[in-house]
């Protein structure tokens, strides 16, 4: 368990730490208003899919508790008023969504007949989000034991520890998980442009666990496979289609197609709460477009000629072809993945 906490309900707050900032400070922001915490998702004080999701949800139990409501109904409309300004946040994890769509569903219950139960009830449903991916995490750091050789070698893209799942980590988990059970792991960080989630936020959470690892350039995986020996790749998902084709950050795509050239298991990790069975492949995938200037500007330095025109999609599709296999807190999904990931949803959870 991380000893540091990304996200947390103080009781009458939401207290985020400002991922923006590390590793040079550890600062922790607090909000009161959901507008405020729609900011700090398209910001990226916080990140990752399961994290924004788990926001989402706290945020809307801001939003329940704002005075303006003099009845359930009003209260109700409120709260759809609020889901549509979280829901433009950020376009291409489907989390976001998801646990949106989560709280709406619960609050539209005609039992919840007062004020005081629809503002209880969101906020129940929030700390539900929380911990169903807290137990993914944990669940897929087992299912992905036996995919982790002794010694292995692995490289790992972005971030997607507890600063972005909120407590243990997806891809990361793996790899943590591994760790703890004495396989004697090794992580090869990619730097993860141009945002460096990589160097900035992986290198100083697995320094916090205890692993061993060596931060790389983003060119330079292709290389380390060759020279050094990779025994498998580890990346997570901001949304998966029901194909398996996966939107991930800018890169992994790059990364992928250099591990199929060296014939290196390449495996994608989320929650099953990623997966968009409401669409059929990645083409339907909205990729979200920021600012220029994250690539020309580190720490407010530009690193360009003034004027230079730069492209900055935060994310890319890689094609389930690519993919050896999906790893879920339900189990592993492999090829064909129309068939195994609709089979994982399908069979009891344990």
């Amino acid at each position: 368990m991380s000893t540091y906490h990304a996200i947390a309900w103080t009781g009458d707050t939401l207290r985020l730490i400002d991922q923006r900032k590390l590793p040079w400070e550890t600062v922790y922001l607090d909000f009161v208003d959901y507008r405020d915490v729609a900011a700090a998702i398209r910001d990226m004080v916080v990140r990752g899919a399961p994290a924004i999701g788990i926001t989402a949800g706290y945020a809307m139990a801001l939003a329940a508790r704002e005075r303006s409501a003099q009845t359930v109904a009003a209260l109700r409309i409120d709260l759809e008023t609020a889901a549509a300004v979280l829901r433009k946040a950020r376009p291409t994890a489907v989390n976001l969504f998801y646990a949106i769509d989560r709280v709406l569903a619960r609050v539209a219950d005609p039992r919840l007949d007062t004020i005081g139960a629809v503002r209880d009830a969101v906020l129940d449903e929030a700390h539900a989000i929380f911990e169903a991916e807290r137990r993914a995490n944990l669940a897929i750091g087992q299912h992905a034991l036996s995919l982790v050789p002794e010694g292995a070698r692995i490289i790992h893209h972005c971030n997607t520890g507890p600063l972005a799942t909120g407590e243990y980590g997806t891809a990361l988990r793996v790899i943590t998980a591994a760790h703890e059970a004495g396989k004697g792991v090794h992580a090869y960080v990619d730097e993860t442009r141009p945002r460096l989630q990589g160097a900035r936020l992986t290198a100083w959470e697995l320094q916090r666990w205890g692993v061993p690892f060596t931060v790389i350039v983003d060119g330079a995986a292709a290389h380390i496979m060759r020279t050094v020996g990779i025994d498998l790749c580890v990346v997570g998902c901001d949304r998966i289609a029901a194909n398996g084709d996966t939107a991930n950050k800018i890169g992994t795509y790059g990364l992928a197609l250099a591990a199929r050239a060296h014939g290196i298991p390449f495996y994608v990790v989320g929650p099953t709460s990623t997966i968009d069975f409401a669409i059929g492949s990645g083409d339907e995938i909205e990729i979200e477009q920021r600012p220029p200037y994250e690539v020309t500007h580190v720490r407010g330095q530009i690193i360009t000629p003034e004027g230079a025109p730069a492209a900055n999609p935060a994310f890319d599709v890689t094609p389930a072809r690519y993919i050896t296999a999906i790893i879920t807190e339900r189990g592993v999904a492999y090829p064909p993945f129309v068939e195994s990931l609709a089979a994982l949803m399908r069979a009891p959870q344990s």
